[in-house]
């Protein structure tokens, strides 16, 4: 049994320790993310997913963005304090993925199939979710590590105004990435006899 990708897989962990001490060029990053993201199936070939790449000084405004939004979310001083040294080690990475549905792609099909209609935004959610899994581990193959976060909905109008994001797109996720500083502990499972059924 071929297990090169499962081994693969298991490199992809939750990296929190991120860094920017990053080797690979920033346009074979961007071409490992773009291509990641296009091999990755949607439903009805709708390719819903959309991606922002930031670096540098596009990326610290983003989290910059997130630490000031929280102030007003945050009850008191002490628990902002701790909010903001958790979104400093985002800040921290060495860059950041925004991921968006294009609803008005969503939309073309809902009117395109209307027997699948009902089914066609949650599709659409599965796919940005295999987009971000094979991005996240087409990273851990080459040494860079991630996390996913969701400051979604609460970021959105001001994302949209600082990035310039078409109007149609709609913010799912944030995924910074950057070195690996400090590995993740080990990962621990629930039971297999918990969790899969083999019939026959």
């Amino acid at each position: 049994m071929n297990t090169r990708y499962l081994d693969i897989l298991k490199q992809r962990r939750s990296i929190y320790n991120l860094g920017k001490n990053v080797t690979l060029p920033e346009a074979d990053i961007n071409e490992l993310i773009e291509t990641a993201i296009k091999q990755s199936p949607t439903s009805f070939n709708s390719q819903t997913t959309r991606a922002v790449i930031l670096y540098g000084a596009k990326h610290d405004q983003l989290w910059d963005i997130v630490a000031n939004r929280l102030k007003s979310e945050v009850p008191n001083e002490q628990v902002y304090a701790s909010t903001k040294q958790k979104v400093a080690t985002f800040k921290a990475a060495y860059g950041t993925i925004l991921y968006f549905t294009d609803l008005s792609v969503v939309a073309d099909y809902e009117k395109q199939v209307p027997l699948y209609a009902a089914n066609i935004a949650p599709w659409a959610e599965q796919g940005i979710g295999g987009a971000q899994q094979n991005v996240w581990t087409a990273l851990a193959d080459n040494h860079i590590g991630a996390n996913l976060q969701h400051y979604n909905p609460l970021i959105d109008g001001e994302v949209r105004l600082a990035f310039n994001i078409p109007t149609t797109w709609e913010l799912r996720g944030q995924m910074p990435f950057g070195s690996i500083e400090k590995p993740a502990a080990d990962k621990t499972f629930v039971s297999d006899n918990d969790r899969f059924k083999i019939l026959k």
